[in-house]
């Protein structure tokens, strides 16, 4: 099982946290991941970061589809692939309603048709075979639609990308999974429980299969974000975690589409979900937070004193898990992970 490190940054200031990368770095890790939301963007930090590290990994956890052309999205990675010397990952993901129509003013559309359009117009553009042409419900490559002057011609990239470049999606829904599975590389989910893989496993089983072309779970990775807090406070250290399931619960979406509240409900924590929203969407965010079990912190997330923290991730590393991307402000839980599992 490899190791990750989150680095996403959603505060009123950008920083780079470059002393606990480079530690990851020097311990082992694989791989380094930022993040965007409606604030700062995901590529700009990757590329800070790959600038300054040498081995270690460095992807987007994710970059939002709709608001860029896949073919941005392309040029995008593979300028930072060339510039890390072959290190970049490409994390991509859909985003919600709230995000896509509220902040980039676009339609939120199929996303799942989305993705798949996305991914094998990126792929093409990898790969050079030919100049690139694509129909779609999403894309039309060269553009032919209203507006257009009847001059699009089908081109390929200048620049040779590596087209073996691996590409992830975000997912936590079994038709998302399912997608995945089929158009991906790997997963991250947001969270997960690691004695139960079954609810990842099995939609992504159904999409590797769809795939076909040989593709295995072997050539497919898991990758889980996973907060770590270390401390011998128990109670304490749940506070933070506490604090994030309430706002993806409670208030990550509308009560109508919250992706995040539908899968803490299929882990088996249905009327604390429905709780958790009704509280987070009336206002009553403290409340919220003390809705949100102990149970569920712990089964997600790595929390108290080392022996602990120890005792699960024996759990994960039973799981079938392939990496853990830890979330973690603490450089001694970074430490302490390289222990327990590299």
């Amino acid at each position: 099982m490899k190791l990750g490190l989150l680095c996403g940054n959603f505060g009123a200031d950008l920083t780079i946290p470059y002393d606990r990368i480079k530690e990851a770095e020097s311990l082992g890790f694989d791989s380094v991941w930022t993040a965007e939301a409606y604030g700062n963007d995901a590529v700009v930090p990757a590329s800070f970061i790959a600038a300054q590290t040498s081995k270690i990994r460095v992807g987007t956890a994710i970059m939002q589809m709709p608001g860029r052309t896949p073919a941005m999205t392309a040029m995008t990675a593979m300028s930072l692939d060339a510039l890390s010397g072959g290190r970049f990952t490409l994390g991509l993901g859909p985003s919600g309603p709230q995000v896509v129509e509220g902040w980039h003013g676009v339609p939120y559309g199929k996303p799942l048709t989305r993705t798949r359009e996305y991914i094998s117009i990126v792929r093409s553009i990898l790969r050079r075979e030919a100049p690139l042409e694509h129909e779609g419900a999403h894309y039309q490559i060269p553009f032919s639609g209203d507006g257009a002057t009847g001059q699009g011609k089908a081109i390929k990239s200048i620049l040779h990308g590596r087209a073996d470049m691996k590409i992830f999606t975000a997912a936590i829904s079994p038709n998302g999974l399912r997608c995945a599975g089929e158009a991906a590389d790997g997963v991250f989910p947001v969270w997960m429980d690691p004695s139960q893989p079954k609810i990842l496993e099995e939609p992504i089983a159904a999409g590797i299969a769809k795939a076909g072309g040989g593709k295995q779970r072997s050539d497919f990775e898991l990758s889980s974000f996973v907060n770590v807090v270390l401390g011998d406070d128990v109670e304490k250290c749940r506070g933070p975690v506490k604090m994030m399931l309430a706002l993806y619960i409670g208030g990550m979406g509308s009560r109508e589409k919250n992706f995040y509240n539908a899968y803490a409900k299929r882990l088996g924590y249905e009327d604390a979900a429905v709780k958790i929203q009704d509280l987070y969407l009336t206002g009553k965010k403290g409340e919220a937070m003390a809705a949100v079990p102990d149970e569920l912190i712990d089964a997600v997330a790595l929390v108290g004193p080392r022996e602990r923290i120890a005792e699960r991730v024996d759990v994960w590393k039973e799981s079938g898990v392939d990496a853990m991307l830890l979330g973690t402000a603490q450089p001694e839980a970074i430490q302490l992970m390289a222990e327990l599992v590299l």
